[in-house]
């Protein structure tokens, strides 16, 4: 077939019969890109836009609710935000204060989108973490529309159907339902890697290199946002249209090369910037070693948290139940607080992979289904298995990554399966789905018997009418009973990860490691509400903190006094952070998070000495310092302080006045 026909004919299997249809370029080419993607096609059938919209609106509604109750929630990156409002230099770089002394440990790819945000509409609670929100709407959008698009052979009804399932499983995902209202990188992340996969998937059919250039200027972009972990889809994206895709060999490696230049350009403009900027003229980069980024590639923020080491712990070493990620293994995914977050229909997942997998296999290559389980097959095993390993630093909320792959698969699978389902395969594997869903959100549930006990038993219940029903109503051909048996399953397969998403949406949460479900609590310091340069949390802010205490107060109303290009020096980046909160002025933090080699006891020195550090403070009760607490940096600046300067106490925090030197 060629790729720049009018007309494909692709090859199909529907309730067990083989039958060749055709479909039209123009049927799927009738609108823009952006178009397609949120309103459907003019061949959709009519409910299908309706539906769209009212998932978009519900998913709005759910990562939108009372989104501020959260405060600033993760108090390290709302700084970070606060600082590139007040310094575009800051906001280039993803500095944590806008005197630029270090940046956080992340590209600031995340940071810029909320900057942006808080320079538009000013820096508050709601403009830092509304963007996150609607990042988890967008990524909705593109899971509907690549699932969508790979099931096209099944008819534009059935297509639909499995656009929506897929994009309300990846909605109602409650590690999604807490990564789409916080502000860690993980939201934009998401986003990057579902865009990627829609325009892998885009790409397929026609061949377009140009499509599979933006799936490499997507995943450029998530390398910015966080890293190696952003680039853990390549292997899925690069093999599936190697293998898919309607052209030659050689055009498909022509066009892999251009979509890999692509990438590198996306993500290395930025990276080669930094290395050219003069040293001494921005920022150290935050939890390297080198104050290069290529030292956070290949060391903390890379491969170290693959294979531990490089500042990384807790990966392997974390205990079940931890906000790390326990021991390494298979099970680890399934386990304890990763389990809560992520596990819910992963089971069914794997299932409709391996079934759906064996329906297609003798399709035609360029079929558009076998590829789109490609896609999302290739991305769960993938990273599944590399979070289910590695040794460094691994906390739950990451599993995040993994819900579009499987709401993609379930639907995908799910939608294959029912297409065969005169077969027993068909019959029986989605039956299989269903009793894995429901029997494992049962699971799930009974684990957390202080939320909802009873939930797991009507669940349960209509799981097993469901599958049941499904069985015998393809058996005799009974249509409503089989559609229905459908609905009553999904309903029980569903319910239970619904249910927990919305727990854990209807609470605040904060920190630097937050959970899921109704808790919301989270580990190493707390996120401090407030407004620009305040000390008040916003309105109905439950996230609270010391930033609102009269101890506080006081400490704030000196460094806000001073004209220093740091009012303060702290101990780490959480001291920092949540100072910077409570006082809008720009604090160092020594050593940064990750137990970095800054600043030098020279160049502290220096900065002293020409009046740009304004006071020393320690024991400020703000929160964890983060770990570059007792680093021998910090250790050699604490020691010079106190014997050069007066202590005096104020608002609880020991204060070293860094103009009055005592000898």
């Amino acid at each position: 077939m060629s790729g720049n026909a009018a007309t494909d004919r692709v090859t199909t299997t529907i309730a067990g019969k083989r039958s060749i249809r055709s479909t039209s370029a123009s049927e799927l080419g009738r609108r823009s890109p952006i178009a397609r993607v949120f309103l459907g096609d003019r061949t959709d059938a009519a409910w299908a836009r309706p539906a769209l919209w009212a998932l978009l609106v519900v998913t709005a509604i759910l990562y939108l609710w009372n989104l501020s109750d959260s405060g600033w929630a993760n108090s390290f990156y709302a700084a970070a935000v606060q600082a590139g409002t007040k310094s575009w230099e800051a906001w280039f770089f993803g500095s944590l204060d806008s005197s630029n002394f270090i940046t956080v440990d992340k590209p600031p790819a995340s940071l810029w989108i909320m900057g942006l945000s808080a320079r538009i509409f000013g820096f508050s609670s709601w403009s830092v973490l509304a963007p996150q929100a609607l990042m988890g709407v967008a990524s909705v959008a593109l899971l509907f529309g690549g699932v969508r698009r790979s099931l096209v052979s099944m008819g534009t009804r059935q297509s639909a159907v499995g656009g929506l399932v897929a994009g309300a499983a990846l909605a109602f995902t409650p590690a999604a339902a807490l990564m789409f209202r916080f502000n860690n990188p993980d939201a934009f992340l998401t986003l990057l890697m579902t865009a990627g996969a829609y325009a892998v998937i885009r790409a397929l059919p026609k061949a377009s290199w140009k499509w599979l250039a933006l799936a490499g200027v997507a995943l450029g972009f998530a390398f910015l946002t966080k890293m190696l972990q952003g680039l853990l889809v390549l292997p899925a994206f690069a093999f599936a249209y190697l293998l898919f895709a309607n052209t030659s060999f050689v055009r498909r490696l022509a066009h892999l090369a251009i979509a890999a230049v692509a990438l590198v350009v996306s993500a290395g403009w930025w990276v080669l910037a930094v290395a050219l900027w003069p040293a001494s003229a921005r920022p150290y980069i935050g939890g390297s070693t080198n104050n290069t980024v290529l030292d956070l590639v290949f060391g903390y923020n890379g491969l170290g948290r693959i294979f531990g080491g490089s500042g990384n712990a807790g990966g392997g070493g974390g205990t079940s139940g931890s906000s790390f990620g326990g021991a390494t293994g298979l099970q680890r995914l399934f386990s304890s607080e990763m389990g809560l977050e992520i596990s819910w229909l992963l089971p069914t997942a794997l299932i409709a992979l391996i079934l759906a997998a064996a329906v297609t296999w003798m399709r035609p290559r360029v079929d558009p289904a076998r590829s789109g389980l490609f896609v999302w097959g290739g991305w769960l095993v993938v990273t599944g298995v590399v979070f289910s390993y590695m040794s460094g630093t691994i906390h739950p909320y990451y599993t995040v990554a993994l819900a579009p792959a499987i709401a993609g698969l379930v639907a995908t699978g799910g939608i294959i399966l029912w297409n065969v389902r005169a077969r027993w395969v068909g019959r029986i594997g989605l039956a299989v789905m269903m009793l894995a869903a429901g029997g494992w959100g049962f699971v799930l549930l009974s684990e957390n018997t202080d939320w909802l006990p009873w939930l797991r038993w009507p669940l349960f219940a209509f799981t097993l009418l469901g599958a049941l029903g499904f069985v015998v109503g393809s058996m005799l051909d009974l249509r409503k009973l089989t559609a229905v048996a459908v609905l009553l399953g999904m309903l029980g397969g569903l319910g239970g990860s619904v249910a927990y998403s919305i727990a854990t949406a209807s609470v605040a949460h904060s920190g630097s490691i937050p959970s899921a479900g109704a808790s919301g609590t989270g580990g190493i310091g707390g996120g401090q509400g407030g407004g620009m340069g305040g000390g008040t949390p916003p309105s109905g802010s439950r996230a609270g903190g010391s930033s609102s205490s009269t101890s506080t107060a006081s400490l704030a109303k000196l460094l806000t006094a001073s004209n220093a290009r740091w009012a303060a020096a702290v101990d780490g980046s959480q001291s920092a952070a949540t100072l910077e909160l409570s006082t809008g002025v720009a604090v160092m933090a020594i050593g940064g998070w990750s137990s970095d080699p800054a600043p030098t006891l020279a160049e502290f020195e220096a900065w002293v000495k020409a009046g740009d550090i304004g006071y020393y403070v320690s024991g400020t009760g703000m929160g964890a310092g983060g770990p570059g607490n007792g680093t021998s940096t910090a250790s050699a600046i604490a020691t010079w302080v106190a014997a050069h300067y007066t202590a005096t106490t104020v608002g609880g925090s020991t204060v070293y006045d860094l103009s009055n030197a005592t000898g």
